[in-house]
């Protein structure tokens, strides 16, 4: 199964594509895992990546489709896989129809002012990658590797409110684009609760691929 994942910024794509991937064993690709391994390098791509990062906009089409095309390239592949931040565009969409068939398209909404309380209080290991909630870890330290947590300049209050007009203006015409494919779910609830239904959905489709 090749699925992708649309939503606004911390509306919780992360969390379920990470419950997809396990119960379908089908890789997560998260582009903004990808964007921040490539600015650890040492290149010009890197600086370039990380200048885009920190300020909150998107990186270049033609620079995202590349990494995507070699990462979904990979055998881990090979029986699908979960993009999780890629297409943001619709360029970008019709990029990707060129280079893989997309079997569903799962759309996670969420109020804005949610967004924004749960993106703010996120916290990562830049360590082990472990997220945290500010309110729920006081020491500020991860319990797996007991390093010092981090707040991203993404998740800081006013660059994500300009990735959520980003997201509105570029992104929100994807649902259109996908009308043919889409699944819509509400992300309010649990994590568990957002994804019950997701889960039936792609039994039934995986049944019908096999």
């Amino acid at each position: 199964m090749k699925i992708i994942l649309l939503g606004a910024p911390g509306s919780g794509k992360g969390t379920l594509a990470k419950k997809i991937s396990n119960d379908f064993k089908i890789p997560q690709i998260s582009t903004g895992d990808l964007f921040r391994a490539i600015v650890k390098e040492d290149s010009l791509l890197a600086k370039k990546v990380n200048q885009i990062m920190k300020s909150g906009a998107l990186v270049p089409d033609e620079v995202t489709c590349e990494i995507v095309k070699e990462r979904i390239s990979k055998p881990d592949c090979n029986k699908g896989f979960i993009l999780d931040g890629f297409p943001r565009t619709i360029a970008q969409a019709k990029a990707l129809e060129k280079i893989s068939q997309i079997d569903t398209v799962i759309l996670v909404e969420l109020d804005n002012d949610i967004i924004i309380d749960r993106l703010s209080s996120r916290r990562v290991c830049p360590s082990c990658g472990e997220i945290y909630n500010s309110q729920d870890n006081l020491n500020n330290l991860c319990k797996k590797c007991s390093s010092p947590l981090i707040q991203r300049d993404d998740d800081k209050p006013e660059t994500i409110k300009y990735r959520l007009e980003v997201y509105g203006t570029n992104t929100s015409p994807l649902i259109n684009f996908y009308s043919d494919r889409l699944l819509k779910v509400c992300s309010a609830g649990s994590p568990d609760e957002t994804y019950k239904p997701v889960k039936s959905f792609l039994e039934k489709m995986e049944e019908e691929i096999e």
